[in-house]
């Protein structure tokens, strides 16, 4: 197995830095975007959600049905269970079934992530669909679910941006790290 510690110097004290620890921080701090974005979002219209823009979906909220698909269909492999049930989450369209869906979709990842070991990351999970077949690790499976829906959400703040909504909240990476202890 391929070593992935990582030391880092910080306040001159040596941290090492986990391929654990990494992804937990990304799956904590998506969980994270993703309420901040429910919030955010909850505060807006139903007219403002649905009205239609151009971008990769017609809509923010079906922008964000996406990003919890996608996650969605992620899980299923990256969990083993392959249980990804497409008909089902497509009839999940209200505003308060995406919200809570995506949120509780996020908050299963990090609880799921985090009861991981390091190993268990690095276990390659074959996957054969209809679209594609490929055979890698679950932390890249992770990464990728994570990496997604970072894209979309920036569609979604040029979408509020295009039909007037400028309130986007700030989600930045450092942003998360420097202040999501003392929130």
């Amino acid at each position: 197995m391929l070593n992935y510690t990582v030391k880092k110097h910080h306040n001159n004290k040596t941290i090492i830095m986990s391929l654990k620890t990494l992804v937990t921080k990304s799956v904590q701090y998506n969980n994270w975007v993703v309420n901040k974005y429910i919030d955010w979002l909850s505060t807006k219209s139903d007219e403002q959600l649905n009205q239609e823009t151009i971008s990769s979906f017609p809509t923010i909220l079906k922008t964000l049905h996406h990003i919890w698909q996608t996650q969605e269909y992620w899980w299923s492999h990256i969990n083993e269970n392959n249980d990804f049930d497409f008909a089902k989450i497509s009839n999940t369209n209200t505003k308060d079934e995406v919200f809570s869906a995506i949120k509780n979709n996020s908050q299963k990842l990090v609880d799921y992530v985090e009861s991981l070991s390091e190993e268990d990351l690095a276990k390659n999970v074959k996957i054969e669909s209809q679209w594609f077949q490929c055979d890698f690790s679950k932390y890249e499976y992770i990464q990728h679910a994570v990496i997604h829906g970072t894209y979309h959400r920036g569609q979604i703040v040029t979408m509020g941006r295009n039909i007037g909504i400028t309130d986007a909240p700030m989600t930045d990476y450092n942003y998360w790290n420097i202040y999501k202890d003392q929130q």
